[in-house]
C-alpha cells in the first residue's frame, strides 16, 4: 500500500508553493496585512491563474475534477506563505456545490468559481462560536433566509454565500440588499471575519446539503493550514538562530535553543500524516472521517499554537516589532487555533464519536 503523494500531488503543490513564495515576498502578504480588507488582486489572480480554485471542482463545469486531499495540499503551501485573501472561504463554498449544489446550481455558479471571477465564502458559524446546527437560529422559510451568522471568512469580498441552516441543511445566498455585513477588526488581518445578516434574503436549498459534512471538510482545510504555518514557523526560527549571534557565536549553539527547535521539529514534521488521513478518510467516506477532521484539527492547531511560540522567543526582540513578520504567522496560528473550536472542543468532540 503507498502512503505517499503522486507525482502530480507533488508538482501541483510545489508550483502553489513557489508562485506564494515570490508573491508573498514582493509584498502581497504585507500589503493586505497592512490594507483593508486583506486582500491582494496580484495573489488572488495567480493562485486563480494556476488553477487552485478549481481544484476539487467537477470538469464538466470547468474544475479539475480533484479531491479534498489535493485541496489541501494547496492549503498547505498558502499557509507556508500566510497568504492572504479569501481563499479558503472560496474553496469550501465551492466545495459544498459540487457535492450538493443542483445541477442547475451548479452550471450557473461553479466556473465562475472556478476562474475567480466570482468570491464565495462559508457564514457556518453562529454568537458564541457555535458550530452545532441545534443551536442555530439561520432558517430558510420556503425561500427567504432569516438570521445572523459570525466569523464568515472575507464576506466583504464575496458576491455568494454558502449559509449553514438549523435543520443542518445547506442554503445558496447571492449577496444582494437584504444581506447585511459587519467586518470584524480580528486578528489575523490576511484572513478578515464578519457578522452577517440576513433579513428577508433570497436563497436556495443545496439539495443533500448536510453542513456537518462541510464543516468537517473545513476542519481538514485548516488543519492543513496550520501545518505549513507551523513548518514556517520551524523554518524561519531555524534560519534566525544560525545567523543571529550573541557572545560571538551563533544562538543556535546555545543547548536551550538547540532543544527547544529540535523538540519542535519532532513535533511538527509527525504531523503531517494527520491531516493527510483525516483528507483521504473524508474523500473515501471512511467511519472515522468526522474524528479524524477533529483529532486534525486540534492536535495541528496546538501545534502551530506552538511553533509560533517558539519562533517568537528565538527571534527575541525582533520578534515583537511590526517590522518583521514573525507576528503575523502568530496570528494565523490563533485564527487556526480558534475557528471552528478551539482544540479542547474537537478532543471533546473525537472522544464523543469513539464513545468514550
Amino acid at each position: 500500500m503507498k502512503f505517499l503523494l503522486s507525482d502530480d500531488q507533488i508538482q501541483l503543490q510545489d508550483a502553489v508553493a513557489r508562485f506564494a513564495a515570490d508573491t508573498c515576498a514582493a509584498g502581497a502578504r504585507r500589503s493586505a496585512f497592512e490594507g483593508e480588507t486583506g486582500f491582494d488582486a496580484a495573489f488572488w489572480d495567480g493562485l486563480m491563474a494556476l488553477g487552485a480554485g478549481a481544484v476539487s471542482l467537477p470538469l464538466e463545469h470547468g474544475g479539475l475534477g480533484l479531491e479534498l486531499l489535493d485541496l489541501a495540499l494547496i492549503v498547505e503551501a498558502i499557509g507556508y506563505e500566510a497568504g492572504p485573501g479569501p481563499f479558503l472561504g472560496h474553496v469550501l463554498a465551492g466545495h459544498a456545490l459540487s457535492r450538493w449544489g443542483s445541477p442547475t446550481q451548479q452550471a450557473e455558479w461553479i466556473p465562475k468559481l472556478a476562474s475567480g471571477a466570482t468570491i464565495a465564502t462559508v457564514a457556518l458559524v453562529e454568537a458564541g462560536s457555535e458550530t452545532s446546527h441545534y443551536r442555530w437560529i439561520t432558517d430558510l422559510d420556503p425561500a427567504s433566509l432569516n438570521g445572523q451568522k459570525a466569523q464568515s471568512p472575507n464576506a466583504e469580498l464575496a458576491e455568494l454565500l454558502i449559509v449553514g441552516l438549523r435543520d443542518g441543511g445547506l442554503a445558496l445566498v447571492a449577496k444582494g440588499a437584504e444581506v447585511g455585513v459587519e467586518t470584524c477588526d480580528d486578528i489575523d488581518r490576511t484572513r478578515r471575519l464578519s457578522n452577517v445578516t440576513f433579513k428577508n434574503a433570497a436563497a436556495e436549498l443545496l439539495p443533500g446539503g448536510r453542513v456537518d459534512d462541510l464543516l468537517d471538510a473545513a476542519r481538514v482545510l485548516v488543519a492543513a493550514d496550520a501545518f505549513g504555518g507551523a513548518r514556517r514557523c520551524l523554518d524561519m526560527s531555524t534560519a534566525y538562530a544560525k545567523e543571529r549571534e550573541q557572545f560571538g557565536r551563533a544562538i543556535g549553539s546555545f543547548q536551550a535553543v538547540k532543544h527547544q527547535l529540535a523538540n519542535l521539529a519532532v513535533s511538527v514534521e509527525p504531523a503531517r500524516g494527520l491531516y493527510w488521513y483525516a483528507a483521504h478518510a473524508y474523500d473515501r467516506g471512511l467511519e472515522d472521517r468526522a474524528k479524524m477532521a477533529s483529532l486534525a484539527k486540534a492536535h495541528l492547531a496546538d501545534v502551530f499554537m506552538q511553533a509560533a511560540r517558539v519562533m517568537i522567543e528565538v527571534h527575541g526582540g525582533l520578534g515583537y516589532t511590526w517590522e518583521h513578520d514573525a507576528h503575523i504567522w502568530f496570528r494565523r496560528a490563533m485564527f487556526d487555533f480558534a475557528w471552528l473550536g478551539t482544540p479542547q472542543v474537537h478532543r471533546a468532540r473525537s472522544a464523543q464519536l469513539s464513545g468514550w
